[in-house]
């Protein structure tokens, strides 16, 4: 867990959990009707905070659909190894990629982050996901786009458009992976820039 105190960086509280919670819940609707029902339908977290997303999108999936068996819908997938910036990022261990027992070919794939930025991450994800399968289509869910695209990449799914400055930073805490001052929490906050 990534741990914060609120005294070390001056920030504002943009999504709060029941927004979180609410956003999820309008795109895993989304989700199910792009996809016309859930036939062949994949999530697949990016870590670290894109994978527990997954897994709450799963469980709202299967909420609005009881054919959906949220545990075998969803994966995980490194993309460490792909991304083209590792040498001006700080050093990440990679996690593992697991793909549902069903594999990827001829599915539905939805990608799925925590925030759309530079469109690198993503650019990494596409890139892994050639050498595992070959998806009959790949859509993106973030919880938040911020702008600022390097890349000619967009969601499709997206819980809140948040038009930020480039010197801002987004951050977003899941008690899955995340405490602030020692406690799980749930929110999007952006902090102002150096």
């Amino acid at each position: 867990m990534t741990e914060v105190t609120a005294a070390q960086v001056p920030s504002r509280v943009v999504l709060n959990q029941a927004d979180i919670d609410r956003a999820l819940t309008r795109i895993a609707h989304e989700i199910l009707e792009a996809n016309k029902g859930s036939k062949d339908l994949v999530l697949l977290g990016i870590p670290r905070r894109g994978y527990p997303l997954a897994v709450r999108l799963a469980k709202k999936i299967a909420a609005a659909d009881p054919t959906v068996d949220a545990a075998t819908v969803v994966g995980q997938l490194d993309v460490t190894m792909f991304r083209d910036d590792l040498s001006r990022q700080p050093t990440r261990p990679p996690h593992h990629t697991r793909l549902p027992l069903s594999g990827i070919d001829n599915k539905v794939v939805v990608l799925i982050d925590d925030v759309l930025y530079s469109g690198r991450t993503i650019r990494a994800a596409l890139d892994a996901i050639t050498d595992l399968g070959r998806p009959r289509i790949v859509r993106l869910a973030v919880l938040v786009d911020r702008g600022h695209r390097e890349l000619p990449i967009r969601a499709d799914h997206v819980g809140k458009n948040l038009p930020t400055s480039s010197v801002e930073k987004v951050r977003v805490h899941l008690e899955e992976t995340d405490t602030v001052d020692g406690k799980p929490v749930n929110e999007v906050v952006i902090e102002a820039g150096a």
